[in-house]
């Protein structure tokens, strides 16, 4: 009897859960986005979600929870109902390499989610200070390593840092790290010249259009649009750095394959559109539309690709 009891219970839960899917969505969706407002991913993420409301027929409400390294925008979703009306903007800092960065990981970026689609990924540029002679990569590491422990890197985030160690480990360099909070605060004494080089956002991109700092190389398996004359990974020979710098929209656990799949097809629409395109052009990023398979499997090899990179680097859990 208890048996047969389940299998009712589990065909009642099925039903309903494609009822309220093909009802979806009901009312306005909210995409908590864990960083301030402003411009860079943030912005591109939430104007995408904004396209997507026509096609869903529901207004998608921004919610921006900056903190603890989206903790507390993660969080909240977490604890949502699963019914796909409330979402995360998730990235590498949050789901790559948050948890690795925790001795205690505040959640399981494989199990506390359910992976929608991939919205692309964020340019880092290597660039250096105009008074170093290198103008490529190869040049770069010739000098460094002509120079040893004589060189210094500054680093706004974790990006930054792995980054760093992975290039330095895979060309035997030897060069001091300054760190920063945030790529912002080392422009300053990066233009000085006080800093040589670093892995950097787009923030740079207008000192580098202007000749102020000098970029070696597009982080993208493509050149950025943004800089097109600066050489891609391939083309400038790095290798060994495998990291990513991402964003992607999940929903909570459990949420209904049937809804997950409908905000795949919407987004996966809209990046595939000219306006969507072209946000992402300007921010530097690369649209990279993703089944949900696809992205399931991404996050999970960048999560691992983190880890090791990050004990690699020796980057102590706090």
């Amino acid at each position: 009897m208890a048996r047969r009891n389940q299998v009712l219970l589990a065909a009642v839960l099925a039903a309903t859960s494609t009822v309220a899917s093909a009802q979806y969505p009901d009312r306005p969706l909210r995409l908590v986005i864990p960083f301030p407002g402003g411009g860079g991913p943030a912005n591109v993420a939430g104007r995408v979600a904004q396209l997507m409301s026509a096609p869903l027929g529901q207004p998608v409400v921004l919610d921006n929870r900056p903190g603890a390294n989206g903790v507390i925008g993660a969080e909240l979703v977490i604890k949502s109902l699963p019914d796909g009306h409330t979402l995360f903007l998730g990235s590498a800092t949050s789901m790559s390499a948050l948890p690795h960065l925790r001795k205690i990981p505040p959640f399981d970026p494989l199990t506390a989610f359910s992976p929608i689609g991939m919205i692309g990924r964020s340019t880092t540029f290597l660039i250096v200070h105009p008074s170093l002679p290198a103008k490529t990569v190869a040049e770069l590491i010739a000098y460094a390593r002509a120079n040893p422990g004589k060189l210094t890197y500054a680093s706004g985030n974790t990006s930054g840092i792995v980054s760093m160690a992975q290039f330095m480990r895979g060309n035997n360099l030897d060069m001091v790290h300054v760190p920063y909070k945030g790529d912002v605060a080392a422009i300053g004494d990066f233009v000085a010249g006080r800093v040589q080089l670093m892995f950097a956002s787009t923030s740079f991109a207008s000192l580098m259009k202007e000749g102020r700092l000098r970029p070696l190389v597009a982080m993208l398996p493509e050149r950025s649009r943004l800089l097109p004359d600066v050489p891609s990974m391939a083309e400038a020979g790095i290798r060994g750095i495998n990291i990513r710098s991402w964003i992607g929209i999940v929903a909570a656990a459990k949420t209904p394959r049937a809804i997950n799949a409908r905000l795949n097809r919407e987004l996966n629409r809209v990046l595939s559109g000219a306006e969507a395109r072209a946000l992402l052009d300007r921010e530097g990023m690369l649209p990279e539309p993703m089944t949900i398979e696809q992205f399931a499997a991404h996050i999970k090899a960048q999560y691992e690709i983190w880890g090791q990179a990050i004990r690699d680097a020796g980057i102590p859990a706090e």
